[in-house]
């Protein structure tokens, strides 16, 4: 059931949304308004099997978005809004802006099309029980036209914040009073949404990041994590950052006409590279486990001169947030090595961020999500308060 964005649009946006048990939002856009980042072009409501458990209204929501690709131009993208059950507070629900982890390139794989994982559904849960409704992108090229470029934070930044404009100008019942929120890929989203926000959309009423597993890049950082295993040791057989490295070559094929995968690849990761167009990101890492593909005997020397468009792309635009951000690490992360989170953190922390670290001892990249609760409950209270928060730029394992 989807309406689409023409002379009755607006009659089909309501009746969705009536729907989905409330009016529709006042301040919604009008027939008339010129498309814009943030425009909704159309909305359905959620299949209840991709809802969260005890919430309320859950739509399925089309926007334009900026390409984040070529910086220029607005695109389709699609999101989840869920709020919680009941009558919103006085102003309405503040806002989880989720950007999510990897799930793959290929559109089938996009979170809206698919139920929750265990993890994020215990997760998300837990947002919505502290009064928190959900907004959360696909990510442009997930699910509508084009490839998904992986880990391109000015992809993944347009596509949350204009997920927040579209929800907040079109959905009743929310207030722009929002925190951003994301793992692994979705850490990388949310410090680079942050990171974006203050001069792509200012208007946005964001309070603090909350981010797990987030990823960071130098080439100093990329040279220490693949460097040769240390003196009596082998590198395992399986290394579960070769598959984001080929998700981020995949994503990379669509927008470079240059890029050659046998530069940067060697025969026996082939397989995989060509499989990582179509396989979500369980099937793939099933794939690079049966492999048994590792950086040794995957990346070629010149891996990384063929992959620059692509590393260049996870740059953030600035290293200092205008709201804090809180940071949890496993301490036996492997998808995101911690080297690579410390590397944000130290660097965020000097370029005049304010940063409460959390390293979380004998977790992995998965654990780390949930046992990140209790503490990113205490940072929100503050920072949604307007009340200072512990710096923390040397955590010790808790």
């Amino acid at each position: 059931m989807t309406f689409r964005h023409s002379s009755p649009a607006i009659a089909g946006l309501t009746a969705a949304l009536c729907i989905a048990a409330a009016p529709f939002s006042a301040h919604a856009e009008t027939p008339s308004a010129q498309p814009h980042p943030g425009s909704i072009t159309s909305v359905e409501v959620l299949n209840p099997a991709f809802s969260l458990p005890d919430a309320g209204r859950a739509l399925k929501i089309t926007y334009l978005s900026t390409n984040g690709v070529t910086d220029k131009g607005l695109v389709p993208v699609t999101a989840e809004v869920i709020l919680p059950v009941g009558t919103p507070p006085a102003g309405g629900w503040p806002i989880v802006a989720w950007a999510h982890g990897t799930v793959g390139v290929a559109d089938h794989c996009a979170p809206s099309n698919n139920p929750w994982t265990d993890r994020n559904r215990r997760y998300l849960s837990e947002w919505m029980k502290r009064g928190f409704a959900v907004v959360g992108t696909d990510y442009q090229g997930l699910g509508t036209p084009g490839t998904h470029a992986y880990l391109n934070t000015r992809v993944e930044a347009y596509s949350l914040l204009d997920a927040v404009r579209a929800a907040l100008g079109n959905v009743p019942g929310l207030q722009n009073k929002i925190m951003i929120v994301g793992q692994s890929q979705g850490g990388g989203a949310a410090f680079a949404s942050a990171a974006f926000s203050s001069t792509y959309a200012p208007e946005l009423g964001i309070r603090g990041t909350v981010a797990t597993g987030a990823p960071y890049i130098t080439p100093e950082l990329i040279q220490q994590m693949i460097a040769a295993p240390a003196s009596g040791h082998t590198e395992a057989a399986y290394n579960p950052v070769m598959v984001y490295t080929l998700y981020l070559a995949r994503g990379q094929a669509e927008y470079d006409l240059t890029f050659r995968p046998e530069d940067a690849f060697t025969p026996k990761a082939m397989s995989a590279y060509q499989a990582g167009a179509n396989l979500c990101v369980y099937e793939l890492t099933d794939k690079v486990k049966q492999d048994g593909l590792n950086f040794g005997n995957s990346l070629k020397p010149g891996y990384s001169k063929a992959l620059a468009p692509a590393l260049a792309a996870m740059k953030y635009p600035t290293l200092k947030l205008s709201q804090p951000l809180f940071m949890g690490t496993g301490e036996l992360d492997r998808d995101v090595p911690p080297a690579l989170q410390h590397g944000l953190v130290k660097a965020a922390c000097a370029a005049g961020t304010t940063v409460q670290a959390h390293v979380y001892k004998g977790l992995n990249h998965d654990q780390t999500v949930n046992a990140s609760l209790a503490d990113s409950a205490a940072f929100t209270k503050a920072v949604m308060d307007r009340q200072p928060v512990t710096p923390e730029c040397n955590p010790t394992p808790e």
